[in-house]
């Protein structure tokens, strides 16, 4: 009997845990007892491991129970989930309860009828304030467009994959970097499948303006070197743009059109190339920086504890 994993990373849910638990529950059931859940807790600073660790023991279906030592991030702790579970096919889904759990039964059938390696929730439509639409819309809009053509407009939050793709994608081995761009760009034979964003019920969101920046910067400079292209042109226009107007100010000094300096037109210049020097540094210097980190060979997440409740895994 093949066995299904499902990682959930856990960061600020000790409010939603009461009904995901219960939602769980039910995959035991259809699943017939080949049904794994693994929870990674993010260094939450909640109570969300002390109820996970007091309530799992109580419950019918195997899981296991890991402890960072500190919030390396969802992404890092999905693939440290991904690397402890014991199954044959993996799915992710979120603690919020945003994503419908049944979504996750429907791309398990899908990996056991069809011949696809990884099967991507794709967001149809969503609940969510008018603003946050119309920010996602444009950034995979942008992205799809200008990093990975292949990732849907409406974003991507859980998916779920067979054994072969879950090893390869674990062999990725970046720190700041998109785990829904890896999927796309390593391939294999995909399927989609879509759904309705649910309303959140409990907490707060702890997706944060500066985490969706960083997440934007790792998103483009991990997968496309488009910012250092557009940088090159804007320098090469900036160039020539130059090299006219100071063609066009000896020609008009020669004539005796210019009798007093212009202060301000060189104070403008001078400002506007120095933060065009400092915008290129910084770009420059994200991508050194993340090569950098990437040589540094240190964890990328680190499991505090791990511990294992139910059935022993066969």
């Amino acid at each position: 009997m093949t066995l299904l994993s499902l990682v959930i990373p856990v960061y600020r849910n000790e409010e939603s845990l009461p009904d995901l638990l219960a939602a769980i529950s039910q995959f035991q059931i259809e699943l017939k007892g080949s049904f794994e859940a693994v929870f990674v807790v993010d260094g939450s600073p909640d109570r969300s491991y002390e109820i996970l660790r007091d309530t799992l023991p109580k419950q019918s279906f195997k899981s296991q129970l890991i402890l960072l030592s500190k919030n390396f991030g969802s992404f890092m702790a999905i693939r440290t989930g991904l690397g402890h579970a014991t199954g044959h096919r993996f799915a992710v889904m979120a603690a919020d309860l945003q994503e419908p759990p049944e979504l996750v039964l429907e791309m398990n059938r899908i990996l056991l009828r069809q011949e696809v390696d990884v099967v991507v929730g794709v967001r149809e439509s969503r609940q969510d304030p008018l603003l946050s639409k119309i920010a996602s819309r444009i950034f995979w809009g942008l992205y799809k467009r200008y990093v990975i053509p292949e990732i849907p407009t409406g974003g991507v939050d859980m998916f779920a994959c067979n054994k072969v793709f879950r090893d390869t994608l674990l062999t990725l081995d970046e720190r700041h970097s998109s785990l829904i761009a890896q999927i796309f760009w390593l391939g294999y034979r995909r399927e989609v499948v879509k759904y309705s964003r649910r309303v959140r019920e409990h907490g707060v969101s702890a997706w944060t303006l500066r985490k969706k920046v960083n997440y934007l910067m790792d998103s483009v400079f991990s997968f496309t070197d488009l910012p250092i292209r557009l940088l090159i042109r804007t320098g090469a226009v900036g160039s020539t743009l130059a090299a006219l107007f100071g063609l066009f100010t000896i020609v008009a000094k020669l004539q005796g059109m210019i009798e007093v300096p212009g202060y301000a037109m060189i104070v403008l210049a001078i400002t506007f190339l120095g933060s065009l020097n400092l915008l290129g540094l910084g770009i420059v210097g994200s991508y050194s920086w993340r090569t950098y980190e990437n040589t540094k060979n240190r964890p990328l997440s680190i499991p505090m504890r791990v511990e294992h409740f139910g059935e022993k895994n066969e």
